[in-house]
């Protein structure tokens, strides 16, 4: 396969919402055969800008140039046939759920109305077969997507993408649902696409991702690049600096008083394979469980928010046994669970802001089978205000917001009643440095009489808000540590389990000297 010539430049791009300027004349360029990081804070207009580019939105003045020539798509269709393929944060934009993975995978081909109309399924299952083992892609080719876990419909959207032999290929936060094998195998491919000349558009605020991959960051802040590092001055401080528009002050983290323990697990096994473990978690306590993608924390989750049976073991609550049959009964109970994908188990795209953040509490603000609007209004702004949500009001619709804007809403509902214990699965995923403080913020300043279990997969993370750390693996719990000048070396050696620790992993996982930001 030879070389491609796919570097890409935007001069004076311009983008409005009626009175609102979302892009500012962005000037840009992006390399062939680089791998340029956009980073920016939710709202930033990084969404537009991509979308600008794949040919959603129309640009209302400035040029696209592809390999020199002026390029401004009016459809998806017509970015695709050049060679701009986009993989979206939100996996539903790149599968059906309702179709198998080979027709996912070929399903540019099953649309294009060239196509011969006597495509057999096993023809179809071939191709598809041999698409995905080009990204080393292990799955039965006759499952529907929608059985597959997060991460396999992440990988089935990457491996659609590169079918099409890009030119230019966005990802937005690709490896948010990856293990760490899965993303060694993503960056792989990556760097076989840039010696081919593809001009690579990462999209990501993930320390280990941009360590890894960046030839080049560029910040944005407020529709305008804000910055531009590259070379000897690829400085991801800087950077981030320049996204935000100030410096970004280092977590200070104060281990409070401690009260009573509200979560007990005593012996508890996962699975009948693993090993039994127990912990407590206490009032006004946030505990961290970290650890690689797969080893259980999810598992655990649900578990306690009764979605999935305890193989083995006892939990008590508020020292009483709980054993809750479904989410239901957890919620009753006064356990809530922020859980991972919003996209899929969260937000209601029908549904406005104040909707969404009242869903799970509508009787309580109902009498006599009419909703409290008032009331429902109310939590919403005041979830506006206290995490920084950026919107225009409170009826605005859900899918008008940011990504990251979404994540505080779904925050916001498990803050808006008084819980015994929350468990938030992920939050940080696909928000910025600065949205990912304000929700820290938020938990650490509500926390006072609940316990707080919060399950990350980065580490820096789980270092800017635990007050102790466990580490999973294998579905067991393997690692404990109070948060107060914690051993970062140690605790990634237990997450990373019996796989080799030299420098090149900690370069390519990203984690230096154990420092959080």
């Amino acid at each position: 396969m030879g070389k491609v010539n796919s570097s890409i430049k935007l001069t004076g791009l311009e983008k409005s919402f009626g009175s609102n300027r979302v892009l500012r004349g962005i000037d840009l360029d992006i390399p062939a055969g680089e791998v340029t990081i956009l980073m920016g804070a939710n709202g930033a207009g990084k969404s537009t800008l991509v979308k600008v580019m794949c040919g959603v939105h129309k640009a209302d003045s400035g040029t696209i140039y592809l390999a020199g020539e002026e390029f401004n798509p009016q459809t998806p269709a017509e970015a695709i046939k050049a060679g701009i393929v986009t993989v979206h944060q939100n996996i539903n934009d790149g599968v059906v759920p309702d179709l198998d993975v080979a027709s996912n995978l070929m399903l540019d081909v099953l649309a294009n109305p060239h196509s011969s109309v006597f495509l057999l399924p096993s023809k179809i299952r071939k191709s598809a077969k041999q698409a995905a083992e080009r990204l080393g892609l292990d799955l039965d080719m006759r499952a529907p997507v929608h059985s597959l876990s997060l991460a396999d419909k992440q990988l089935v959207a990457i491996t659609r993408a590169m079918a099409h032999e890009p030119n230019l290929l966005i990802l937005d936060e690709p490896t948010s649902s990856l293990s760490l094998s899965e993303t060694q195998r993503l960056f792989e491919l990556l760097d076989r696409l840039k010696a081919r000349g593809v001009a690579i558009l990462y999209i990501s605020h993930r320390m280990s991702d941009i360590k890894r991959m960046a030839d080049r960051i560029v910040s944005m802040r407020d529709g305008e690049v804000s910055g531009v590092f590259e070379g000897d001055d690829l400085d991801y401080i800087g950077a981030v600096n320049a996204m935000l528009g100030r410096k970004i002050a280092d977590v200070d983290i104060q281990i409070p008083e401690v009260g009573a323990p509200v979560l007990e697990l005593e012996n508890i096994q996962l699975l009948p394979s693993s090993k039994p473990f127990s912990l407590a978690a206490h009032k006004n306590e946030i505990i961290v469980i970290t650890g690689l993608v797969g080893v259980g924390k999810s598992l655990l989750a649900s578990v306690l928010f009764g979605r999935e049976a305890l193989f083995k073991g006892e939990i008590s609550l508020n020292g009483q046994k709980y054993n809750p049959k479904n989410i239901t009964d957890a919620i009753n109970e006064g356990v809530f669970l922020c859980a991972k994908d919003r996209g899929t188990n969260g937000i209601i795209p029908e549904f406005n802001i104040s909707h969404n953040i009242s869903l799970p509490f509508l009787s309580t603000l109902s009498k006599f089978g009419f909703i409290g609007r008032g009331a429902e209004r109310g939590f919403a702004k005041t979830a506006i205000k206290d995490l920084g949500i950026i919107c225009q009001g409170e009826d605005d619709n859900i899918e008008e917001l940011s990504g990251g804007n979404q994540q505080k809403v779904m925050v916001a509902r498990w803050l808006m009643k008084s819980s015994k214990l929350l468990i938030l699965d992920e939050p940080f995923q696909g928000v910025d440095i600065a949205a990912r403080r304000d929700i820290g913020n938020k938990l650490r300043e509500t926390a006072k009489d609940r316990a707080t279990i919060v399950f990350v997969t980065e580490l820096d993370e789980a270092l800017e808000i635990a007050d102790r750390i466990f580490v999973m693996s294998e579905h067991g719990v393997v690692g404990e540590h109070r948060n107060m000048n914690a051993d970062a070396d140690l605790i990634l050696a237990q997450v990373l389990g019996d796989q080799v620790m030299d420098k090149r992993m900690n370069k390519n996982i990203g984690i230096s000297e154990g420092a959080a930001l």
